[in-house]
């Protein structure tokens, strides 16, 4: 089924649970697709994952308009968000309209995600009368991560606790569809959820959250430069790769690879009359 702004509405009123996962190509885009995963994120922990950033900070929206027109190649049915980096959005209100718009007509995607709450629901507000859907994203905003002076979990105390409240009304009230709650005490993230008639997608929130997100790198055991608490392997693909490389290694020093039924025959009376 194809899921879309409406259809993650339907489940929040159903109470059924939305999936979303990052993706940064076309390959890996397929198989989410294929996996029935409600959405694709092109994150801009690409910079990150894909470009070996320490942070997210130097992503350009050339990069996020690349790698999310990779991924609309190889979806089918996932909602395609696509992250507005640091700066697409921040230096006004028109900047952001025209970054917006530049992701869904270039990139492809079926919505934008934006980083920050109250400060930023006249942006918001103004992207989505221009008929762009956002996906809002409150807690641990990593753009803000050198004002934030770390990788920190947010809203633990009771200042702390009301000003994420706040900002999760703030972008609800502004129209965004959705919103990422990241780094939260799980506590606060299923107050807000019940609070809130836009699903909440979680990362590092608990399970009180309408959904979850992570990267399909932390979660699959190939991103090993650090592992957040709130990360699971699903499956310790890193290691079979590393393995793969090693085997493949050994097989062509070793001469064993290619074999015979990895080659292409030629008749042996044309290589004897060639000169």
């Amino acid at each position: 089924m194809k899921n879309t702004v409406v259809t993650f509405k339907e489940a929040k009123e159903k109470g059924e649970k939305l999936t979303m996962l990052t993706a940064y190509d076309y390959s890996t885009a397929k198989l989410i697709d294929a996996a029935g995963i409600n959405s694709i994120l092109v994150g801009d922990s690409v910079g990150n994952v894909i470009l070996g950033y320490e942070d997210t900070i130097s992503v350009t929206m050339e990069d996020m308009i690349h790698h999310c027109a990779a991924v609309a190649r190889g979806n089918k049915d996932c909602l395609l968000v696509c992250d507005m980096p640091f700066m697409s959005y921040q230096s006004s209100v028109y900047d952001a309209v025209v970054n917006a718009g530049r992701l869904m007509k270039e990139g492809r995607a079926h919505a934008v995600k934006l980083e920050g709450g109250v400060e930023y629901e006249e942006t918001i507000r103004a992207i989505v009368n221009a008929s762009i859907p956002v996906c809002a994203h409150i807690g641990l905003t990593p753009q803000s991560i050198n004002a934030f002076g770390g990788f920190k979990v947010q809203g633990r105390g009771e200042k702390a606790a009301q000003k994420l409240l706040d900002d999760a009304r703030a972008v609800e009230r502004a129209g965004a569809f959705a919103v990422v709650l990241e780094c939260v005490p799980a506590k606060l993230a299923e107050r807000v959820s019940k609070e809130l008639s836009i699903p909440t997608i979680g990362i590092g929130a608990g399970a009180g959250c309408d959904g979850q997100v992570l990267v399909y790198q932390d979660m699959l055991g190939m991103f090993t430069d650090f592992k957040p608490k709130f990360v699971k392997h699903f499956a310790n693909v890193g290691e079979q790769m590393t393995a793969a490389f090693k085997a493949y290694d050994q097989e062509v020093k070793a001469g064993t690879f290619p074999a015979e039924e990895h080659t292409y025959k030629i008749d042996d009376s044309i290589i004897e009359k060639l000169y």
